[in-house]
Order: C-alpha cells, then structure tokens, then sequence
C-alpha cells in the first residue's frame, strides 16, 4: 500500500516485509493443518489464503488509503482470530503479523490498540474452542500476550529512533534551505556587486573619458576663440562629436542600443578613429601600426576600451609628445601596444581604476594587462587577449 510521502527504501523493506509475513506467517499453519480432518482443514486453508490475498487487494483497490489500511487491518484482526478458533491458538501468525499494525495503523496509539485486538483476538479464539474442557488460557494463548507485550516495547522503540531520526532529518533538510538561502542571497549580492562594477568600468572608460576630454577642448577652445578662431572651430567640432560619441554610451549602458554601435566589424577602422581624434584634440604625434584583424564583438571592445583609457592617462599624466599603437595578430591571440615618451611612473607603487578596470577587463576574456614604466623612461602598454575557438 503506497502511502504518500513514502520513500522508496522504505517502500521496498515493506514489500520485502510482506513477503516474509506470507512465508513465516502464513504458509506454517497451513503446513500444520494438512492432516487435519475436513472440518478444521478446509475452513483454515480458506481463511489463510483469503487473508494471504487480502493484502495485495487492499493495495490496489480503488479509494482512501486509510480506508483501505483500516480495512485490511480489521480483515487481519477476524482472520487471526477465526485461525486461533480453528487451530486452537494462532500465536505465530499473530507474533509475524504484529509489524503490520505498526507499519499501518498511522499513529503508536492505533497501532498499540489494533495489535491489542488482535492479541485479544488471538486468546478469545483458543479460549473458545476449549470452553468448556479445556484451560481458559493455555500456552499458546500465553505466547500470544507475550508476544504483543514484545511487540509493544519493540514498537514503542522503533517508532523513538525513528522518531528521532525524522526530527534529526528535518533539521538537516531546515539548515539545508537556509544554507540555500544565504547561498542565494551571497549570490545575488555577489552579482549585483558585479553589474555595480561592470556599471562603474563601462562610465570610467567611456563618459568619463569622453566629458574630460570635452572640459580640455572647452577649456582650449575658450582660450583661442579670439587669438586662433579656426582652431576654436575645430575644437567645438571636436566637442559636439564627443558629445554625440557619449551619448551613443549612454545608450549602450542603459540597453537602448547594441554594442555594435560601439565597436563596429573593423577593430583596425575603430581604433584609427579614435587615434585620429586623439592627435586632433592633444596635437601629440601619433604612429600606428593597424592591421585588419578579425575578432570578435567582445575582443574588440576590449581592445577600443584598453585604447581610451591609455589615450586618456597619455592625455593627463604623460606629458609625451608621440605615442604609439601596435595591433598584431598572433597563433595565440591578439596582442595590442602602446606606448609613450612621456615621464613615466613606477609601477610597483601605482593604484588606479583605469588600469584596474583594464586588468579586470581583459582577465574575464582570460587575457592579461602588462605595464613596463619607469619615472622618466616613458610607458608600455601590452593587452593580450588569448584567441577563442
């Protein structure tokens, strides 16, 4: 009889459980009445087999599971009475029985009463065939009550220990959701942690840049709008186009536009466009070495971001006159250099968010960032990002 919640190992011993009842319950007595006369021997062979086929009956039949179990429970309950009747004691069948009434009686208290019954059962039945001869309790009755009171202690205990391992299983399967939830919630703040500096990387290398850059050209061109008018010209040009630029950012960040408008096919066309705005805006020198390499759309924002953000520390901390832009393209990826003769630093001692960020960058592409620099010896950049399959 499955019942609900029931796990399969438990399912299984029960079958298990079943099989033995029939085989040391069941097949004895029916054994033992075979030279028996008619009269004792066809009614107990018929009460074995109808309480042998009981079983699988109330199994399978249709309707309330309690009804059923309570059913075949009373059924056990006549059927070992009416066996102790006929056989003058049923005290085997009865002692096998007994795990029954635990197994499917629901409660300790059902099951210490319905076993009670059929002990009862047991003793009333052998007690009836020797009225009015015969002892009013004879030894198999005794084996009987022996037996249930057995049956009682061992059930008392079973149903403690299983008790307590149910109650131990519970509070393992609690700290298992709770550590799922702390495990969850980590996550979770571990993830917005993340979009926080992913948010943070992508305003530093982009708008950032971009609204430092349009501060220097203001401020230059303010300063020339009477001395160099033409040049002033070219310089708010240069501010309207980067306004545009980190607009188009601006976009990007907040997913009202793809990233392809970022980075368009060509790394090679990319990049020379933001040299080119580069040298117009500073007049710095700038040598470039740009191949047409293929890579991806991720590769290639990489590589214009890790370009920005040393364009802009050349812009404010340099104090270079030329800079230089190397993008190879090799059997293990793709590796972009640049350098600068400006005054350099030392970078042991360097903290900053620009080349933090770059680092991050190019390590969740498993790539890496080299910085070569000394103070008065200029700077090297190197970006390798591995090439993908």
């Amino acid at each position: 009889m499955v019942q609900p919640g029931e796990r399969p190992q438990v399912r299984a011993l029960r079958r298990w459980y079943a099989a033995a009842w029939i085989l040391f319950g069941l097949v004895p007595p029916a054994l033992a009445v075979a030279d028996q006369p008619d009269g004792t021997r066809a009614p107990t062979l018929a009460l074995l087999s109808a309480l042998g086929l009981c079983y699988p009956i109330t199994e399978t039949f249709p309707g309330n599971p309690v009804t059923r179990r309570n059913a075949f429970l009373g059924a056990l309950i006549a059927g070992i009475g009416a066996v102790s009747y006929l056989m003058g004691g049923a005290a085997s069948l009865l002692i096998t029985s007994l795990p029954h009434f635990w197994i499917l009686a629901g409660t300790p208290r059902r099951a210490v009463l319905l076993s009670g019954a059929a002990a009862a059962a047991a003793v009333a039945g052998d007690a009836a065939r020797g009225v009015p001869d015969g002892e009013p309790l004879t030894g198999n009755s005794i084996a009987a009550l022996i037996g249930y009171a057995a049956g009682v202690l061992l059930g008392l205990w079973m149903h403690r220990v299983v008790g307590q391992h149910d109650e131990r299983a519970r509070l393992l399967e609690a700290d298992l959701a709770e550590a799922e939830r702390r495990l969850a919630e980590a996550q979770r703040r571990q993830g917005a942690a993340d979009e926080r500096e992913r948010i943070a990387r992508e305003i530093h290398d982009t708008l950032a840049q971009g609204f430092a850059s349009i501060v220097v050209l203001a401020e230059a061109a303010r300063d020339g709008l009477r001395s160099d008018p033409d040049r002033s010209g070219r310089q708010l040009v240069s501010i309207e186009q980067t306004a545009r630029e980190n607009l188009a950012e601006a976009r990007v960040l907040v997913g009202a536009a793809s990233q392809g408008s970022v980075a368009p096919a060509s790394v090679a066309r990319t990049l020379r466009r933001t040299l080119d705005r580069f040298a117009e805006d500073t007049g710095l020198t700038v040598h470039a070495e740009l191949p047409d390499v293929e890579c991806d759309q991720t590769t290639r924002i990489a590589l214009l971001r890790c370009t920005q953000e040393s364009l802009a520390n050349v812009r404010k901390h340099a104090a270079a006159s030329t800079v230089g832009v190397v993008l190879e393209r090799h059997p293990h990826g793709v590796e972009l250099e640049i350098t600068d003769d400006g005054r350099g630093f030392a970078v042991a001692g360097s903290r900053g968010f620009g080349l933090d960020g770059m680092r991050r960058r190019l390590a969740e592409l498993g790539g890496e960032l080299t910085v070569t620099s000394s103070p008065g010896e200029g700077t090297r950049i190197l970006a390798m990002i591995p090439a993908r399959a």
